[in-house]
């Protein structure tokens, strides 16, 4: 595995899917992100290629969901051009891809549970995933009596 951080973008494999969509037409990079998205959804298993393009995808949609964090990461990988405004149907499939990134059926899942910083790198991506679909926190009080 090319990888040299915890960052969606911090392997080559996701570099390059940043360089493809800096490639590829503006009305382009959407479909783009979408099929990745759709490949990382439920399937028998996600292999790691598919996983790591997965996360910049998602890391991507929530970069414009408000109050995201830029999706570039601290080397500087990511796409350097910018991507038109994401329609919104994007978010539930990121979150079915991050889901699928961290299950039992995700190679990369299995690679990063073998390496020191696995808790790290699953925090990100849990982080990615709550930005677009917050948990719903514990009610502390009882709407009616029973």
């Amino acid at each position: 595995m090319g990888t040299w951080d915890i960052g969606p973008f911090d392997n080559d494999t996701a570099a390059d899917f940043a360089d493809d969509l800096d490639g590829a037409a503006p009305d382009e990079r959407e479909a783009m992100i979408r099929g990745v998205l759709k490949r990382a959804g439920p399937a028998d298993v996600l292999g790691v290629s598919d996983g790591e393009r997965a996360v910049g995808a998602a890391a991507l949609v929530v970069a414009q969901h408000p109050g995201g964090d830029p999706a570039c990461s601290t080397y500087g990988y990511g796409p350097s051009q910018p991507l038109p405004e994401l329609s919104a149907d994007l978010r539930m499939l990121a979150v079915a891809a991050l889901d699928h990134v961290v299950s039992r059926r995700s190679e990369l899942a299995e690679l990063w549970a073998e390496a020191a910083n696995w808790s790290t790198w699953h925090q990100n991506i849990t982080g990615l995933r709550n930005a677009l679909d917050p948990p719903v926190p514990p009610q502390e009080e009882a709407l009616f009596e029973v």
